[in-house]
Parts: C-alpha cells; structure tokens; sequence
C-alpha cells in the first residue's frame, strides 16, 4: 500500500508535469502568434458566420487580438458583411476600418454582444422586408428576434446609414460625422448628422448634432443630442439628452414644436390628436419609464394662445393621454376645426347668390382613430374671441375618450352673463356614430343676448331653458339633420325697449314719438319658446312674446337637414295706436341668408284704405290705421296654451291670427 508521502511525490510530478505542458503550449502559441499574427483566425470565423447566417463576412489586412476580461477587443481594416438576397442592398455593413469589444461571459452564454463598436468610413444599411423578415437578424430566415447582435455603445466617423422599410412607405438616408482621426482628442468631437428620406409616407428632413459615441443600450450615462427635424408639414427643434437611444430609457429635451395642424402627428406618435388650425409650442420633453411628459408648454393654435401640460402614459391596452390646458384668449374659430367646419365656411355661406351653402359643420369625424388613446382632457379659457352677434365669454371643458366613446362634460360657457352647461356624448363604436346632448341654458341676461340689436341693450331680464337631443351621423351637421328631441325656452318677467316692440308692430306714430322723446322700458310680462324635434325638423308647439306693448304669437319650423328657416310672427297690439300697419312678420330663407318680411299685401290694403279714405275726409285717411288693441294683458299661460293649440306649419301669406 502506497505512503502517504508517495502519493504526494507523485501528485506534485503531475502538478508539474501539467504545468509544464501549459506553459509549453502558452509559448507555443505565442511564438505562432509572433511568427503568424492573428490573420489566421480570419478564414474560420468567414466559415463560421456563413454557415450561420448564409451571409459572406469578408475581412480584409490585419486582425489584431486584445485579451482581458470580461472584454476581448477584436480590431480589423476593411471589413464586409452580406445582406440577404431578398434586400435592396448587397452589404449590410461595409467599412474601412473595425473595432469591437466582445463580452466574454456572454459568449459563454451563446450570446453575442458587443458592448462597444468602433467603425470608420462605414457604410450600413438596415431593411424591413413587407413579410416582416429584418437583415439584422441573423437567423437563416432573418426572423428570429433572438438572433441578433446586441450592442451597447457604437462611435461612428464619416457613416453612411440606410433604412427601408416597404410594408411603412419609409426611406431614410443618413449622413454622420465626426472629424475623427484616431487620435485622442477626437474622441470627444461632437457627433454631426444629416438624414433625408421618407417615413410612413411623409417627407423627413433632420440635422442636428450628439455625443462622439452613440449610447445605444447605455442605461447609465446620458446622451447630448441637438436636432432639427420636420417630418411633413411637421417641424420639432430638440435640445438636450437621451439615455438609451434604442429604447428611449430616459428623455429630457427642450422641445419646440409647430405644424399646421395638431392631427397630423398620428403618423409620428400613433395617437389621434384634434384637428387644429396651424400651431407652435416650446415646453420639456421628459420620458421615464412608461410614461411621457410634454410639460410647462406654451404657445398658440390659430389666434389663441394655449399653455399646460400634456402627459401619455404607455404599456396598457391603448396610450392613456391626460392633458390640462389654459387659454387666457381663445378665438372661437379656432374651434371649427375640431367640430369639422370648415374655414370662412359660414361667411362663404352668407355671400353665395341665393345662400344655400353649408352653414353647420359638415366634414366628417374620424373615428376610426378614436380608439388608438384613452383621454382625459381638461381645456379652460379665461375669454373668447367671436364675432360681435356671438356673447359667448368664457369656457370650461373636459373631454373623455374611452374605448371609442368621447363625452364632452362638462363643455360650459358663458353667454351673456349667464351660464350654457352642456354636456355631450359621441359613440364613435357605431356607424354612423350616436349622439346625445343636452345644454341648459341659465341667468342668460336678455340685454346681451343680441349685441348687435342697440334696441335690446336697456331691455331687462333673464332667460332659462334648456334642450335634449339624440341622433346620428358621421358629422355635426348630419347629427342634427336626423336629430329627435325637444328646445325650450322661457323669459318670466323683465323690461324691454318700447320703441323695438313698436317697430315690431309697425306702429308708425309710436316709433315718431319715441325717436323725438326718446326711448323707455315696457313691461315683459313672458317669452316662450318650445319646439318639438323629429328628424331634424323643429316644429314650433309654442312661441309667445307678451309685453304691455305687443304680443308676438309665432308658427312654423326651422329645418335642420336643408338648413332652412320658417317662421311666422303675429303681433297682437294692446293699445290703440292711430297710425299703425300691423302685419305679419315672415322669417325665413336659409341659416347662411336668413330673410325678414311683413305681409306686403297687408301693408299695401292698409295703406291704400288710408288713401281712399283721405280723398273723401283727410280725417278719414287714419281709420284704417288704426290699431285698437285688445285693451288689456292677455294670462300668460293662456297664450301658451294657445300658441300650442295653433297648426304648426308656417301661416301663408294674408292669413294672420284675428286680435
């Protein structure tokens, strides 16, 4: 049985034995490595990648070895690598000289990253195919997400950068440089790139400048980046960094942003956005996580200005969009766009000949984007500006968008010293979409409902009311053409001009007198109106206007399919008037041309009694002008009740209501 010392003198000869060996082997290698160079290491690595990818690797002068760990650096002249057959290009990367760090223990692992990449005078081009094969991949089939080269870091002098992608109608040309010539202080020569091209169809221009070496998996340092960009009618200037560039790990940019309207970013952002007459904004850019932040922004969208904060929050089923935004002056036009109206299409309307162009908005919503974001906005304004017949003042408003169903509520301004609450709803799910609204209508004070009428700016009163409706259609005029509902109206109390209600019952003597005398308030006793809606058509079921001067009983409809007005106003005096030509008062005519007559007829057999009548007895020619009135105030609800109890279609010409 062998010694305890025996077994030692025996393991120490073999220890020494293997080490010799090694060392024997080590000095080989390097003799070989001295006498050979690592040149020789270039054909079985061509073997290599071709049999793994089918793609020719082509390495061309020296390769040099760099050990350590846990990186080996590889550093070789002209270098080639293939693109598969399929592409446009026959090389996927080309370039005069290479330099790359391999991670050792990932190789270990069958992975192969590199974490930093030196190239120059390089040349590479990257393709999507329409079946959704990527040359970066280096699978046979350029298919599997697994196969591909992960690299951290990548410093690029004098590159030339292609992408197509056909399936996405995008082409892009890049042009990078950084006056590196291999010496130290070039490493930190700022990165200058130019890119031209195509991307999802639109035009792409961008300049701009980064850091020497682009951080493309760096999680820990952030890259500077300055850049010029306009993508279609779309222009962005970015300053600051990014952390991560493939992944986008982390943004903080200075952003100023401007385009012609905000919808056109869909193609950019994949969101639908609102849209917008021409608009420019400079705010901050920050991404973390899964969420991005366009924030502290201000600007202008048409004539108003806009300032706050839009916020998108990434990784559920769709984008979540949050936004709160402040107007100190918010020109209503600048609305029309969101609504679907179409620019100056209300006065192209009043100025056609016979004023049958389209006054309610008509282009269609696009809801099949409506469920690429949820949303919740918040959009105030301090004032408006609109036109003078509009007292509009001010806005509140909140717009949700959930799976294809956009609320507007509230959606509230304020009208003539009072209040329109509304609230809206859109079911983008349907087609057409469903709609339903309802708008309240309180404290809205009577002298400021009509600013452009000098005659009502004295009167006194406040009216209330409110209408609900439900219809459907692919544009706001088309839901109101097929609208079904119920709009009321009601005045309890107040005072009015005089000398307006005696024009309205053309009383010639009065309106004499109060021009020399000056005009004064009469007493409102009640003003309703109330109409029933079915199919677009509102039918007045009672319209009523009751002062101590006149009554104004009116008929008719107001069409909101054709667009068209047709009313009928019987004014009923209540005191005798000894000069008066009392007649009908017909509206009508379309929204874009609206037009206001008395019976003509009425007038002129009024008139021309005056004249037979004065031909016998110059006091005679005032009897039939004449009015005497019912002598005394009519009940309020009995007019009403009157007024619904009246045929609802327009009362013809010469056919008035008897006092």
């Amino acid at each position: 049985m062998p010694t305890t010392p025996t077994i030692l003198t025996s393991l120490m000869r073999f220890l020494l034995g293997l080490a010799a060996a090694l060392l024997a082997t080590l000095v080989l290698a390097a003799l070989f490595i001295a006498v050979f160079g690592w040149n020789w290491l270039r054909a079985p690595l061509e073997r290599v990648v071709l049999q793994k990818t089918g793609r020719e690797l082509a390495i061309h002068g020296d390769l040099t070895v760099k050990f350590g760990w846990p990186q080996v650096r590889l550093r070789g002249a002209t270098l080639t690598f293939a693109n598969p057959a399929w592409t446009q290009e026959r090389y996927m990367v080309a370039a005069t000289s290479v330099e790359v760090a391999v991670d050792v223990p990932q190789l270990l692992q069958r992975h192969l990253t590199f974490p930093e990449v030196r190239l120059q005078q390089a040349t590479v081009f990257l393709e999507t195919s329409a079946d959704g094969r990527k040359n970066w991949l280096l699978d046979l089939a350029q298919q599997d997400e697994n196969a591909r080269i992960r690299i951290g870091r990548i410093a690029l002098d004098r590159a030339q950068l292609g992408y197509d992608d056909v399936a996405r109608k995008t082409r892009l040309r890049a042009t990078l440089s950084t006056g590196a010539d291999g010496t130290e202080h070039s490493a930190t020569a700022d990165l200058q790139f130019t890119a031209n091209g195509r991307y999802k169809g639109l035009e792409v221009k961008a300049q701009g400048s980064g850091g020497p070496v682009l951080a493309l998996r760096d999680t820990t340092h952030p890259y500077p980046l300055k850049a010029q960009v306009s993508l279609g009618r779309t222009e962005a200037t970015l300053e600051g960094t990014v952390t991560g560039l493939l992944a986008l790990d982390a943004v903080d940019l200075r952003m100023a942003l401007r385009g012609d309207s905000l919808e056109q970013l869909y193609p950019l952002l994949g969101i639908a956005f609102p849209a917008t007459r021409a608009y420019s904004t400079a705010g901050h850019l920050l991404h973390t996580g899964s969420t991005w932040r366009y924030e502290q922004f201000t600007g202008r969208v048409g004539a108003s200005d806009i300032a706050g904060f839009v916020q998108v929050v990434t990784g559920g089923k769709r984008p979540a969009l949050t936004a709160g935004l402040t107007s100190r002056v918010l020109a209503l036009e600048d609305l029309g766009p969101v609504i679907g109206a179409r620019p100056g299409s209300a006065a192209r309307a009043a100025a056609s000949p016979v004023g049958r162009a389209r006054v309610l908005p008509d282009l269609p919503f696009k809801t099949n984007r409506w469920d690429s974001v949820d949303a919740e906005v918040d959009l105030s304004a301090k004032s408006l500006r609109h036109a003078k017949a509009l007292p509009l003042e001010k806005l509140v408003a909140h717009l949700s968008l959930r799976d294809a169903v956009l609320t507007l509520d509230p959606l509230n301004f304020g009208l003539a010293g009072g209040q329109l609450d509304t609230r809206v709803t859109l079911d983008g799910r349907s087609q057409p979409i469903q709609a339903h609204a309802q708008v309240r209508a309180r404290k809205v004070l009577l002298s400021r409902l009509f600013p452009t009428v000098n005659l009502n700016r004295n009167s006194i009163g406040q009216v209330n009311g409110q209408f609900d409706l439900t219809g459907k259609g692919d544009s706001v005029g088309s839901l109101l053409a097929s609208s079904n509902g119920k709009l009321g109206l009601v005045v309890a109390g107040g005072e009015v001009s005089k000398l307006m209600m005696e024009k309205i019952g053309l009383h010639l003597w009065e309106i004499l007198s109060l021009n020399l005398t000056g005009d004064r308030l009469v007493k409102l006793r009640c003003a309703v109106a109330d109409f029933d809606v079915k199919q677009g058509r509102m039918t007045a079921s009672a319209l009523v206007f009751d002062t101590q001067v006149t009554t104004l009983i009116g008929t008719g409809t107001i069409d909101l399919g054709h667009e068209t007005l047709d009313l009928t106003l019987n004014p009923r005096t209540k005191k005798t008037s000894p000069l008066a030509l009392t007649s009908p008062i017909y509206i009508r005519g379309s929204f874009a041309r609206p037009t206001t007559e008395v019976d003509k007829g009425r007038v002129a057999l009024r008139a021309i009694g005056a004249v037979g009548l004065g031909l016998i007895n110059p006091l005679l020619a005032l009897i039939p002008l004449i009015d005497a009135g019912p002598g005394e105030d009519s009940d309020c609800g009995e007019l009403v009740r009157e007024a619904r109890a009246l045929p609802h279609a327009p009362g013809a010409p010469g056919k008035v209501l008897k006092k």
